[in-house]
């Protein structure tokens, strides 16, 4: 997309709000509607319906698979995380050595280093075949790399995946030690089928970007994660959960969301950037909160009505619902994952989306150079600072 004119580069809304930079075949969200798709699905509905196995294969090679091929697809997911002793070892060094507390943090500095020990070629010098299998590579450790940092942080050795408990078992199982119950798996799994992807976010844009420069697929991942750590997109559930713990019951909310207004500060898991209404990933993660049926998420539920009360005192004309955000650290925390897991536990689905958006860019042969508009002091032709006067 040309956005010059005869004067110069076209200005933008700040943020590139509402700005279409990228043509993609992998989903979109629609927030005026209330809905989001991958490819041609609802993701809701695949949430609802599928593994994560199966989003997996439709965000990278197109499709949902057949039956017939889903073990088979699950053989190759598995074979994509092995890792041998050896690269096991410096990895785990790596991770001891990095500085890092945050496990997210960690996986940054681990995820660099696996880029370089297994000799990623650039993007622009691999075969589509070759940019496929380290996509998957890649996608495919990251459960490993963070499950493995928060371990090391608490003092015990990484455990080794289990394929047989699928995805999202064998990562509850490495984060945790404990074979996790059906009903875990079942509201772990909605929470990261809904996650895999949401239009072009700030981690999704950035690592676009960087796979324009034909930069090597884990260095892609890797700005994401940088992105991903900022608080103002990865780390709102945690804050969000902190915000309950504060709140402490019911009959409290709505005091506190109108001392949060009063101050000018923000409500915590409602109101979303692109949503106008209700976020559909906050209306089926309340629903898996209220099956699993636990005192935090039957606070969670009372709080949100108090807190819509008084949210549409002060806003009438701004509808602010409970985002994804609001019911993510419910439903993790009742499926075992501590607060300092939720961000990284979020990016091990989100890089399944950011990889088939890598790969999708990867097809392209222009990199991102956009324009700036100067506003600072007036310049001259030739002046060089020495001896002149301010202009």
């Amino acid at each position: 997309m040309d956005t010059r004119t005869t004067h110069g580069p076209l200005s933008v809304p700040a943020g590139l709000a509402g700005v279409a930079v990228v043509d993609t075949e992998i989903g979109d969200v629609r927030g005026v509607e209330g809905f989001f798709h991958y490819r041609q699905y609802d993701a809701t509905e695949l949430a609802r319906t599928r593994t994560i196995e199966d989003v997996w294969h439709l965000m990278v090679r197109g499709s949902l698979p057949e039956q017939s091929d889903s073990e088979k697809w699950r053989e190759e997911l598995a074979a994509a995380a092995e890792v041998s002793p050896a690269l096991r070892r410096r990895l785990i060094d790596v991770m001891r050595d990095s500085g890092e507390a945050d496990p997210l943090g960690v996986l940054r500095t681990a995820l660099s280093a696996y880029g370089g020990l297994i000799d990623a070629s650039p993007l622009w010098e691999s075969d589509e075949s070759e940019k496929q299998q380290i996509a998957l590579r890649t996608a495919a450790i990251v459960p490993w790399l963070v499950t493995a940092a928060f371990s090391l942080g608490e003092g015990r050795q990484p455990l080794d995946p289990r394929p047989e408990l699928g995805f999202v078992g064998s990562y509850l199982w490495m984060l945790t030690g404990e074979e996790p119950t059906a009903a875990q798996v079942a509201a772990l799994s909605r929470y990261l089928c809904l996650t895999i992807d949401h239009g072009l976010n700030a981690s999704t844009f950035t690592a676009r970007v960087i796979a324009s420069t034909g930069a090597d697929l884990p260095a892609c991942v890797v700005g994401a994660i940088g992105a991903l750590s900022g608080p103002l997109h990865g780390g709102a559930p945690s804050r969000a959960l902190a915000a309950l713990d504060e709140i402490g019951t019911a009959d409290r909310a709505a005091d506190w969301a109108r001392r949060r207004l009063e101050s000018g500060g923000r409500v915590m898991g409602f109101g979303h950037a692109v949503y106008r209404g209700l976020d559909p990933r906050s209306e089926l993660l309340k629903e898996t909160a209220i099956e699993l049926d636990t005192p935090l998420a039957r606070l969670a539920v009372e709080v949100e009505t108090e807190v819509v009360k008084v949210l549409d005192e002060a806003k009438p004309d701004r509808p602010l619902r409970a985002n994804v955000e609001y019911y993510a650290g419910v439903v993790m925390a009742a499926c075992g994952v501590p607060p300092a897991m939720f961000t990284a536990t979020f990016a091990t689905s989100r890089v399944i989306g950011w990889t088939a958006h890598i790969l999708e860019q990867s097809r392209g042969r222009k990199i991102f150079r956009p324009g700036s508009r100067y506003i600072g002091p007036a310049a001259r032709p030739g002046q060089s600072g020495d001896g002149c006067s301010p202009v």
